[in-house]
């Protein structure tokens, strides 16, 4: 009877708990299916059917941004009283004029321009030499060298003779006669003084030639420009061909420096922009000149490109190969700028810490542009007028990866 009534209690005690159960879960109905009469069945991903599925995805899709946007920025606090004892120092951000100063070396060479060699158009030899050591300073018109030719002593020959020619046709005393042969013997005249001429005989010297009435043995030939020899290949006796070098003459009143700039910074340069060029054997005296050239190829050794600049010479203190300190000065503008001190670079990324008051200060993540004399100009991830540590942001960085403080949107470790 005992075992019987026992029985019985533990059907209602289990009955009563279905019961409770059921009420409870509605009999798997919600509270809108309740009302609409529609059942809601689970789905792998936990929501309703297809339609009500999409709804729910939209809505999350578009919470995202909002949740992310009222994220609260991570901070660390640095007590006051210990921004002396670790140095710590503030700066305001501001937009100010930035110059970017390229600074580089530079090597003084010959100004091509001012370039000249000597040679002659007819085979010789060199009988006499004027110029005997190279560095010798020549002015335009001096004697260099004197050259005997048999070509050309014919050639003088030839046209002594045709002036001989043209005299006597003027003493034939037939007019008609005398009139054709003065034609002739002019029209070789002119031909035979433009042969000498085009061997870089001058006018002078064939004037010469018909005053006196004999041929030159040796042909003088002079210097076509000023400045300095620095090559000579002459020497007395020895026998030249056409076309042959003998000499080359340098004018150092304005000499070339040429300057290797490096291919991030070739953005920056122009034509036409100012350097100051300085010599450590002239301490204390500056050159100012203007970028006049820049070269079209990159040297794949250095990843330079070279640039050239123009420098008057008129004491002939700048030297070929020397070296020079070249800085050229570059205005970018008006920028939004910082202390390149401020930033935390750690090759990936560049990060400072905004003060927000009262010992609290922001880890943020920026993009910055030209690194200018000290100061980074910043693209983005920071306001004008906002505040920043200066100093002492690697003992706060340290602090901040202690306490896995990371900028904002950063994944944490």
């Amino acid at each position: 009877m005992n075992k019987k009534f026992s029985f019985i209690i533990v059907a209602l005690i289990i009955a009563l708990g279905m019961a409770l159960y059921f009420l409870k879960s509605g009999l798997g109905r919600t509270p809108s299916a309740e009302k609409t009469g529609q059942a809601v069945y689970a789905t792998p991903s936990g929501t309703g059917h297809e339609g009500h599925g999409e709804a729910g995805q939209a809505e999350k899709e578009a919470e995202a941004p909002q949740a992310a946007a009222n994220e609260e920025a991570p901070t660390i606090e640095i007590p006051e009283d210990k921004h002396q004892l670790i140095g710590l120092k503030t700066v305001e951000v501001t937009i100010q004029p930035l110059q970017k100063i390229i600074r580089t070396v530079g090597r003084i060479e010959y100004d091509e321009r001012r370039q000249a060699t000597v040679n002659t158009k007819f085979e010789g030899w060199i009988e006499k030499l004027y110029v005997d050591y190279t560095g010798k300073y020549v002015k335009k018109g001096d004697a260099l060298a004197e050259i005997y030719s048999p070509e050309l002593m014919a050639t003088q020959q030839e046209f002594l003779n045709v002036l001989r020619w043209a005299k006597q046709g003027h003493d034939v005393r037939n007019e008609t006669i005398s009139r054709m042969l003065v034609k002739d013997a002019d029209s070789m005249v002119d031909a035979a003084r433009q042969r000498l001429k085009l061997w870089d005989i001058s006018d002078e010297q064939i004037r010469k030639i018909e005053e006196t009435g004999k041929p030159v043995r040796a042909l003088t030939v002079y210097s076509p420009v000023n400045g300095y020899v620095v090559q000579k290949m002459a020497i007395r006796g020895m026998k030249v061909m056409p076309g042959e070098k003998l000499f080359d003459i340098a004018d150092l009143s304005s000499v070339w420096i040429i300057s290797d700039v490096y291919e991030n910074e070739m953005q920056l340069v122009r034509e036409g922009q100012t350097a100051v060029i300085s010599l450590s054997y002239f301490r204390g005296r500056e050159f100012s000149s203007k970028i006049d050239y820049i070269y079209p190829a990159l040297s794949g050794d250095t990843r330079t490109v070279k640039v050239r600049f123009t420098v008057p010479n008129p004491g002939g203190l700048l030297k070929p190969q020397m070296f020079t300190n070249v800085e050229i000065k570059i205005g970018l503008g008006k920028k939004l700028a910082i202390p390149e001190d401020a930033v935390i670079d750690t090759g990936t990324r560049q990060v400072v810490y905004v003060d927000h008051g009262g010992g609290t200060f922001e880890p943020r993540e920026v993009q910055l542009g030209a690194r200018v004399e000290g100061m980074r100009e910043v693209l983005k991830g920071l306001k004008a007028g906002e505040k920043i540590a200066s100093s002492a942001t690697f003992l706060i960085d340290s602090e901040a990866q202690l306490k896995n403080v990371t900028p904002l949107g950063q994944h944490k470790h």
